[in-house]
């Protein structure tokens, strides 16, 4: 089987002041991701989700087993602007409109803007008449459209979700979901997203990958078997609330 992202026998361990030992955040996890596959990571709060995502990111290196992405180690994938991340807070830079904020990162590669593929992205977002606009002027949702189109402007090998939508109120959650859902369906990009949100996880991911508490360890895999493009009318299914009742009895396990 063809492997995008593979994680082996990972560990990660965090030195507090004082302490030796420090805090092991994750314990020899092991998962693979496929080329193409949106895998969503569930766990309770401090399980080690973000770190693992930061690890695939190379904002972290282990401390123990390997990390890698087609292949190679994150840090060269990473220095060759193949990896596009989005985390909760948006991190638009303020005093920039909305297609300056996409354009950033050709600038910070050292590319020539290809304007054609911002517009291209403004379209999918759904931002197309705002790319003048400055973060201030934008919901909340919108800001996250505009973070996750510049996340994909180079054309990422993969894409990483750090709880995109976690500040967002339910409703436009939820509209976000079907947005990324969208947004996703035009690439079909290997992607890993982190989330506390079960229904979310479900109604996004190809797979579903529920963690331990600390140390952070993996409980279970469920492959979700709705069929896409999902209808948002597949969560009030009798099927999709039977896995968000398994899920979360595992996540309170």
């Amino acid at each position: 089987m063809n492997v995008a992202i593979a994680i082996d026998k990972v560990s990660k361990r965090f030195p507090l002041p004082g302490d030796k030992e420090g805090v092991l955040a994750l314990a020899e996890l092991s998962l693979t991701i496929a080329p193409g596959e949106f895998v969503a990571i569930l766990g309770p709060s401090g399980c080690g989700k973000s770190t693992l995502l930061r690890l695939v990111a190379s904002l972290e290196q282990p401390t123990g087993g390997t990390v890698t992405v087609n292949g190679a180690a994150p840090g060269l994938v990473s220095a060759q602007h193949a990896l596009g991340v989005a985390f909760q807070d948006h991190a638009l830079l303020p005093w920039l409109s909305v297609h300056d904020n996409i354009a950033l990162p050709f600038r910070l590669a050292g590319r020539r803007i290809d304007e054609p593929a911002i517009a291209r992205l403004l379209e999918l977002v759904g931002l197309a008449s705002f790319e003048k606009a400055r973060p201030k002027q934008l919901s909340g949702g919108m800001r996250q459209r505009a973070s996750i189109a510049r996340a994909l402007v180079l054309e990422p090998e993969v894409l990483l979700l750090d709880e995109p939508f976690g500040a967002l109120d339910a409703v436009t959650r939820r509209q976000m979901n079907v947005e990324l859902q969208r947004i996703w369906s035009a690439r079909q990009i290997t992607t890993m997203l982190i989330t506390h949100s079960v229904d979310e996880a479900l109604f996004l991911a190809d797979r579903v990958v529920v963690m331990s508490g600390r140390p952070g360890r993996i409980l279970r895999e469920v492959q979700v078997p709705f069929a896409r493009p999902r209808d948002p009318w597949v969560m009030r299914s009798e099927a999709f609330h039977r896995l968000v009742d398994d899920l979360t009895a595992a996540l309170e396990a």
